[in-house]
């Protein structure tokens, strides 16, 4: 059975369950509200039994493109809302206030960027530009599915047979990373999975430290980056391939060009360096075997950075004897003004966290299950037992 954990025997099926009911309940009441032009936009098909669909599903963004759905800013405000609760019954309260954080960032970097930025439309970091998408129809043992994303945000779920089977990718940003309040203490909506990461890697050793440390110098985005399936060998995307299609604007294609080609300068990396940090099958870094037992609880806090996003029981800290397996790498320096990467790697697991670009204020952090993301085995299965 396909879960969405590092640990498949401690998932919880009347969890799954209970919230893929709230999930369909959620998804129901939102289509039931769209009009018809609303829904031809919101709906694909079902999972598994439509090509078309299913190459749409696959595609998943962080970049401020055209994630494909019903945006926020073209339904009624109780639509949103609508939106906002089947938002909330894919993730935890932490993950669900994280996520309207990041969403709420776009007005915060507009005024960065001194509102300058427009991206071929009227307004460039629009709040509204979150979207919406089902596949197939909520509630029963078919396949369904939804998906939530815009700048920074990428939230992917299926359901098969009546429970939820797979959260991943999940992946959120931000940008700024850290910005002032009034008070003493800055919003940081990924603060706990930097400074986690930043104390385990400066606990260790100088033996160990040798090993997880991959390079002094950090990539400028996560390797994976967009892909819908994780491959032995794959090296970092570069920020024109992680669109939905292509700018029709010259100045817009320029913009990202040089954008990349800053990063890439910023980062110092070459080919080299590329293909040392490129993702392989073994894992790199340091195996959690080696920790010691204050390492290990830094580890396990980490992990439940991302495990915790999605609603308790659907996805459990891992077992010792998994834990051990999770190989931790680091990229950059360690001081925290240093670009920095690094990566969690394990069975079933893939997370990769970096912030090096705005000047060390704009991090990314996703999680996947290279088996699982977007439920492949789960519907695998579905497909031989039905059909």
């Amino acid at each position: 059975m396909a879960t969405v954990t590092a640990d498949a025997s401690r998932i919880d099926e009347n969890r799954a369950r209970e919230v893929a009911d709230r999930m369909a309940a959620a998804a129901g009441a939102l289509l039931e509200s769209l009009d018809a032009e609303q829904a031809a936009v919101a709906r694909r098909g079902t999972p598994g039994s439509d090509a078309e669909s299913d190459a749409e599903r696959l595609r998943w963004y962080y970049t401020p493109t055209d994630h494909g759905g019903l945006p926020l800013k073209d339904m009624r405000p109780a639509q949103q809302s609508l939106v906002m609760q089947l938002v909330a019954t894919g993730l935890s309260t932490a993950g669900y206030n994280t996520v309207t954080t990041v969403m709420g960032l776009e007005n915060v970097l507009d005024h960065v960027e001194g509102w300058t930025v427009d991206w071929g439309r009227e307004r460039g970091r629009d709040p509204g530009l979150y979207y919406v998408r089902i596949f197939g129809e909520p509630g029963g043992d078919a396949p369904w599915g939804w998906r939530f994303g815009g700048h920074h945000v990428s939230l992917n779920n299926l359901i098969v047979d009546g429970a939820i089977r797979s959260t991943t990718p999940c992946f959120i940003g931000a940008d700024p990373a850290s910005s002032p309040l009034l008070g003493p203490s800055p919003l940081r909506p990924l603060g706990g999975a930097e400074d986690l990461a930043r104390e385990l890697v400066r606990s260790l050793p100088p033996e160990l430290a040798a090993r997880a440390v991959l390079l002094d110098r950090a990539p400028s985005d996560i390797v994976a980056g967009n892909r819908a399936r994780i491959a032995d060998g794959d090296e970092m995307l570069h920020l024109p391939d992680i669109w939905r299609g292509r700018f029709t604007e010259q100045r817009l294609a320029d913009r990202v060009a040089m954008m990349d080609e800053r990063a890439e300068a910023g980062s110092g990396y070459d080919a080299a360096d590329h293909t040392t940090l490129a993702l392989t099958t073994a894992p790199k870094g340091l195996a959690a075997a080696e920790l010691d037992a204050g390492q290990r609880e830094l580890l396990r806090a980490l992990l439940d950075t991302y495990l915790g996003r999605v609603p308790d029981g659907l996805a459990v800290a891992p077992g010792d004897t998994v834990l051990d397996a999770v190989h931790f790498a680091w990229a950059g320096g360690t001081a925290p003004e240093d670009p920095h990467y690094y990566r969690l790697q394990g069975p079933r697991l893939l997370v990769e966290y970096d912030n090096t670009q705005r000047q060390v204020n704009h991090a990314h952090s996703v999680w996947r299950d290279p088996e699982s993301d977007f439920g492949f085995d789960a519907l695998a299965v579905h497909r031989a037992a039905h059909h």
